[in-house]
């Protein structure tokens, strides 16, 4: 067979599965698609572009910003915690001020929610009634959170003995009845402070999250980059902290978003069965409570505690769903 004679104007390009073959320079400049190797039909290599790659919670985000779902009940939620930082911004006087000469009252000057029983100003007290809602709902989730991820992550990532005691004590908590429990555990506490109601939460609540936590480590344990840094001699702290945290916590973003307004509602609940907060303290459920002997002759006392908790749960639960379907890379 002749030897073909040398030419200068071909070149030798990779076929991109480990061969190479021989192509004319006009050929490989087609191929390369132009200057700085922007690839066929115009597409530039992520690395020759220089873009960034975009991570989960950078999708996540941009997602949650163009998903009108979410943007509503933020808007809403957003209110609910300025009202509860300051509430004599929208609401003057005392939510504790009754004057019983105008109990069962209507709508009038100064109270557009009219009055309750009592005489008191169904505005003022659900505009106050908010911020035991969200502290309760906020101090409640954030315990649960961090006692059931801590419990649930360890279990996971060291599993034997600690996994196995700790999913029979899941076992017991879960069979408790949340609302009986309450009854039983909260019927003896005077105290009469949002703690006692929190510290109940957390104590009934953490084994859901632990779960969540705990199947998200197992899966998160089993990758390449945690088998990587365990045999570079990397320390069970860092491939907790660095490695596996990162991510497996998202599933219990979403969890926990979404049981927030599930705190509420129970907080509301426990208050209305007498064993959750109790009076003085302004609550919602302390006002439906006092407002269901008079359903038919002041209505109105009933219908806007009741609609502002409904408001409040629906906007934590809408957030939460949003947030899941921005956070699961299935949905997408």
């Amino acid at each position: 067979m002749p030897e073909q004679p040398y030419e200068p104007e071909r070149a030798i390009a990779g076929t991109g599965m480990g061969g190479a073959m021989d192509l004319a320079a006009s050929e490989a400049t087609t191929l390369e698609g132009g200057p700085e190797g922007t690839g066929p039909a115009g597409l530039r290599p992520p690395a020759a572009s220089g873009a960034r790659p975009r991570s989960l919670w950078s999708d996540a985000w941009r997602d949650l910003r163009r998903n009108p779902v979410f943007l509503l009940s933020a808007l809403v939620i957003l209110f609910l915690v300025l009202i509860s930082l300051w509430p004599s911004a929208i609401a003057s006087g005392s939510p504790l001020t009754c004057d019983l000469a105008r109990s069962q009252n209507g709508p009038g000057p100064g109270a557009p929610f009219g009055y309750d029983g009592q005489g008191c100003n169904v505005y003022t007290r659900t505009v106050y009634g908010a911020r035991t809602s969200v502290t309760v709902g906020l101090c409640a989730t954030l315990g649960v959170t961090l006692f059931g991820s801590v419990l649930g992550g360890l279990a996971g990532y060291f599993g034997g003995v600690w996994d196995a005691v700790l999913s029979r004590i899941t076992d017991i908590v879960f069979a408790i009845p949340v609302v009986l429990g309450g009854l039983v555990l909260l019927s003896v506490v005077t105290s009469n402070t949002v703690w006692p109601v929190i510290g109940f939460m957390v104590l009934l609540g953490w084994p859901q999250i632990s779960r969540i936590a705990r199947g998200s480590v197992i899966t998160a344990k089993q990758h390449d980059y945690v088998q990587a840094a365990r045999a570079l001699g990397a320390s069970d702290a860092r491939i907790l902290l660095r490695h596996i945290t990162p991510n497996a916590v998202a599933p219990v973003i979403v969890v926990a978003t979404i049981a927030l307004g599930t705190y509420i509602a129970l907080e509301a609940t426990l208050s209305y069965l007498g064993v959750g907060l109790k009076p003085p303290s302004v609550s919602w459920g302390i006002d439906i409570s006092a407002a269901s002997p008079y359903i038919r002759n002041a209505p109105h006392a009933l219908l806007w505690p009741s609609g502002a908790l409904a408001v409040t749960v629906l906007a934590f639960i809408m957030l939460g769903d949003a947030v899941r379907d921005a956070l699961d890379p299935k949905l997408r």
